[in-house]
């Protein structure tokens, strides 16, 4: 089989498309022939080395796909060849076929595309587990989100629409403005590109705070990091809750008197690791995200597909955070 493999560290250009060995199903396994695998920022990240995850090489990037059962393992019960469904691989999804835990795999909904369903988990999964576990969202809170129309920031406007919020969404362009108000975003801000002087932050961080209005924001959803955390914070309500997501503009310095004078907390949202310390608590914001979609109220949105051969190409695009929505590669028809 062929996979899309990074070799040594580098960006997207030094990814190769060559053979592997297929995978076999071990116990308590399942081959899935891959049809699709989103790209998220941690693609970006891993094959240069500077991810938290660092997997031997050769290796293939891509940690979220969809696909069909091929065979299954020893002990395996639920799943059978021909059943079509979504995982989570962390790494390794840029395969034409790939061994997966059976209890990491989804059944996709009839009707739904592979595209569509390489896209959900990720995005949502941290998203839901960020604004109910670490956020405490509720029903008539004041949510911003940074970085609003890129996978996750699309999902975080969704959900905290459906969970009853007033949304404010911050980007970098108009058309993505257009994108966070097409996913119900109340409000939109624009911001300019990082870095920024002192009068720059000053400039931002009031434009958070009118849009906060006088009690501020309960709920902060940070996916961006760098010059846009500290004016973000600064627009915060009294015991605010504000969610570090990633860092693609940079890791932040926070001035900390802020979280004083606000009461405020500043909450890391490591959904992998949640998941796996409680799968329970995950299975069920996941149970909950597919009757979400099935009702409407949420929809991943695949802006771009590329072909396997080009799949370096979408990693690109999201390392230059250029996306709208969802980068998805097509492995196979």
């Amino acid at each position: 089989m062929k996979g899309l493999l990074s070799k040594a560290p580098g960006g997207p250009e030094t990814l190769v498309l060559d053979d592997l060995p297929d995978p076999v199903a071990g116990a308590g396994q399942v081959v899935v022939a891959v049809k699709a695998c989103a790209i998220n920022y941690p693609d970006v990240l891993i094959i240069e080395d500077k991810y938290q995850i660092k997997p031997a090489r050769p290796f293939a990037p891509g940690g979220e796909i969809a696909g069909v059962v091929e065979s299954v393992g020893e002990g395996v019960t639920g799943w059978k060849a021909g059943d079509r469904v979504i995982g989570m691989v962390g790494n390794g999804g840029l395969v034409e076929k790939v061994a997966v835990d059976a209890g990491k795999l989804y059944r996709l909904p009839k009707g739904r595309s592979f595209a569509e369903g390489s896209a959900l988990l990720l995005t949502y999964a941290t998203t839901i587990h960020a604004l109910l576990d670490r956020g405490r969202l509720v029903e008539g809170n004041n949510l911003l989100v940074l970085g609003a129309a890129g996978g996750v920031g699309l999902a975080a406007i969704e959900l905290g629409k459906a969970f009853g919020a007033r949304v404010v969404a911050a980007v970098s362009s108009e058309e993505k403005a257009a994108a966070a108000r097409e996913a119900g975003a109340d409000e939109t801000i624009v911001y300019g590109r990082a870095p920024f002087d002192k009068d720059q932050s000053k400039a931002l961080a009031e434009q958070f705070k009118a849009a906060g209005g006088k009690d501020g924001f309960d709920v902060i959803y940070d996916p961006v990091g760098g010059d846009y955390a500290e004016p973000a914070l600064r627009s915060i309500g009294w015991e605010g809750r504000y969610l570090v997501v990633g860092f693609p503009a940079g890791i932040p310095r926070l001035p900390l008197n802020l979280t004083l004078l606000k009461s405020c907390d500043v909450c890391g949202v490591f959904w992998g690791a949640f998941a796996a310390r409680d799968p329970k608590a995950n299975a069920a914001h996941v149970d909950r995200l597919f009757r979400l979609w099935k009702d409407g109220k949420i929809a991943p949105r695949v802006t771009e597909t590329f072909p396997f051969e080009r799949g370096g190409e979408a990693i690109a695009k999201m390392a230059a955070r250029g996306a709208i929505g969802k980068l998805v590669v097509e492995v196979a028809a």
